[in-house]
């Protein structure tokens, strides 16, 4: 049994096993707060009867006109509480509230192009393959273990013919990216 709600300040000293993951990219406290701040709507954390931290999603509106959506920043959910349906309900959140609140096109998600699991997730989940983003995933200019990313969207009922989700023919490289 899980409990998804709106995620607080005091989550932040309690959530370090879902961030162990290797996968799950970690930023520093003022950058959740800032989120949390911002919007609040979007960052939800999934947590046991227990009252364990089993998984959170964080994200955000952004763009203008037709590029106007709603953005995964992060999703993760701790080992030990995968494979229970946690993350696709988290992003049932997201989506919802990109639909409902903030009348959004799409929703999209960077993730590695290594991270066939959640690739995989995502496509069972609707997501598409929009673009690669070369390089996306590193330690600034020169680093050689760099990492391109998948640039993964969900066209939303305001996007009426789809168009955000029409797939680039050619990678792009970050400071390419509008948003």
């Amino acid at each position: 049994m899980s409990l998804l709600r709106r995620f607080s300040a005091d989550d932040l000293f309690s959530f370090n096993n879902i961030n162990l993951d290797p996968l799950t990219e970690t930023y520093n406290i003022s950058f959740y707060l800032g989120y949390l701040a911002q919007w609040p709507d979007y960052f939800v954390m999934a947590e046991s009867s227990s009252g364990a931290s089993m998984g959170y999603i964080m994200g955000k509106a952004e763009g203008a006109r037709e590029l106007w959506h709603g953005h995964v920043t992060a999703l993760t959910v701790a080992p030990e509480y995968r494979r229970m349906n946690l993350a696709r309900r988290l992003m049932a959140v997201l989506e919802s509230v990109s639909e409902h609140l903030y009348d959004t096109y799409f929703v999209d998600l960077f993730v590695r192009q290594s991270n066939r699991v959640a690739i995989g997730m995502y496509e069972r989940f609707g997501y598409t393959v929009y673009r690669t983003v070369l390089g996306y995933y590193s330690n600034g200019p020169g680093d050689k273990n760099a990492e391109n990313a998948y640039d993964m969207r969900k066209a939303l009922p305001r996007d009426v013919h789809k168009k955000s989700i029409i797939p680039l023919k050619h990678p792009v490289k970050p400071e390419d990216l509008e948003w």
